[in-house]
């Protein structure tokens, strides 16, 4: 390792000291979904907002249990919708959510009550304890308390618990704007087009644009250009024009002739804040600051090296942004004994199984190599092994992440 190669905690940090929240929006809430909040949502109401029935039976009253073989006259009928209604005795036929009639506080259900032959009257086939089969206003939520947190990710569940207390719309972090530039002028973009001798396609800018917005960022640029410098600081341009507060970029960065990335951030006036990090893949990485505080990343062009970049360095700067917690991983035991070289942190293309028994472990994938594609569209988590780390037995723990920072993995039956 290089001494200029910075630990892979020393250099997120870095990131996340050049990291913002951005402002907060007023958002719909059927516009809310996949959005984070930026204030805690307290409750104006409770919920249910008035006792009402669990179940389809007669509603009643007791001072202590009424008991089996009590008969009642049936005094009501309330059904779901129906207004507040006041009762002084007997029994009232309730649906399942309507109010309770004021004055009763218990219901049976209907498979427990025997009906006189004129319909008027019920015998109780079974006790009935207060409180029984109602449920009560504010047991769900109570007026004033805090049900979502800043920085919760609004997904279908909280909507549905929003909708159910009547919230118009909430505060929401922006979205990040992110510009996607790749270069390389061995890249092909147009899957149409025949490939000329030592041409490749672009499947970092498709990988990007995909990943980006499941993170909760907005892609407003997206451009290859070829090895030149020129062209390069043009689509930069255009990114920023796009209105970007981070670019994230591909190739160009290591040591090679046509590296051109670092001299032409530099021209652009932009701040070098590392470049190199001790991590495998992707240690040639580069981070940058350019005027008006737009964030820049250099990702190495192998595509797992792209995979491992925004994970683990862009993910962790958008969850400032969206001002959301720091990401903790999940320690799961490896599957399989595994070796690897010290004083590099790596990043591992892994799967995480779960057994018939409901044990959880994480199988490390063959074809760990930078250029290799096909293990990750296998893999549903990464396993990080520390730099200081050069084997590790079965059964050892390791960090684990899901694919990206919003999604938790999801175990395979391993005996599928």
């Amino acid at each position: 390792m290089n001494q200029d190669a910075l630990a892979y905690d020393a250099a997120l940090r870095i990131v996340l000291e050049h990291s913002s929240a951005l402002p907060t929006q007023a958002c719909p809430l059927a516009a809310c979904l996949d959005r984070v909040l930026a204030a805690p949502i307290v409750s104006e109401a409770a919920l249910p907002p008035f006792d009402n029935s669990a179940m389809d039976g007669f509603a009643l009253r007791g001072d202590a249990t009424v008991p089996a073989g009590t008969e009642l006259a049936i005094e009501g009928e309330q059904a779901a919708g129906d207004g507040i209604a006041c009762a002084r005795d007997g029994a009232w036929e309730i649906m399942t959510g309507a109010r309770i009639p004021d004055g009763l506080d218990r219901v049976i259900p209907v498979e427990q009550v025997e009906r006189s032959a004129t319909g008027a009257r019920i015998k109780l086939l079974a006790d009935v304890g207060p409180g029984q089969n109602v449920r009560s206003a504010g047991s769900d939520v109570a007026h004033g308390e805090t049900v979502l947190a800043a920085g919760t990710l609004l997904r279908a569940q909280q909507l549905a618990l929003l909708a159910a207390l009547g919230v118009a719309e909430v505060p929401v972090a922006a979205r990040p704007r992110v510009a996607v530039v790749c270069t390389g002028r061995e890249l092909v973009d147009d899957p149409a087009q025949a490939l000329s001798p030592g041409q490749i396609r672009n499947s970092n800018g498709p990988f990007l644009a995909a990943r980006l917005p499941l993170a909760g960022a907005d892609v407003v640029h997206q451009e290859t250009v070829g090895d030149d410098a020129a062209a390069f600081a043009a689509a930069l341009r255009r990114g920023l024009d796009a209105g970007a507060n981070v670019i994230v970029t591909s190739g160009a960065v290591s040591m090679g002739r046509y590296d051109f990335v670092p001299q032409a951030l530099e021209r652009r006036g932009a701040r070098t804040l590392f470049h190199k990090v001790a991590i495998r893949p992707g240690k040639p990485l580069l981070f940058a600051r350019l005027p008006g505080n737009v964030l820049l990343f250099g990702l190495p062009g192998n595509p797992i090296a792209v995979a491992v970049g925004l994970r683990f360095f862009v993910e962790p700067a958008l969850r400032v942004m969206l001002g959301m917690p720091r990401e903790r991983p999940c320690r799961v035991p490896l599957l399989r004994a595994y070796e690897k070289k010290p004083r590099l942190r790596f990043f591992l293309k892994s799967r995480l199984h779960i057994d018939a028994q409901g044990r959880l472990a994480v199988e490390v994938l063959d074809g760990q190599e930078s250029y290799r594609i096909r293990p990750l569209a296998h893999a549903n988590a990464w396993a990080a092994i520390p730099a200081d780390v050069d084997a590790l037995p079965a059964g050892a723990m390791v960090d684990v992440h899901g694919p990206g920072h919003l999604e938790f993995p999801l175990p395979c039956r391993s005996d599928a």
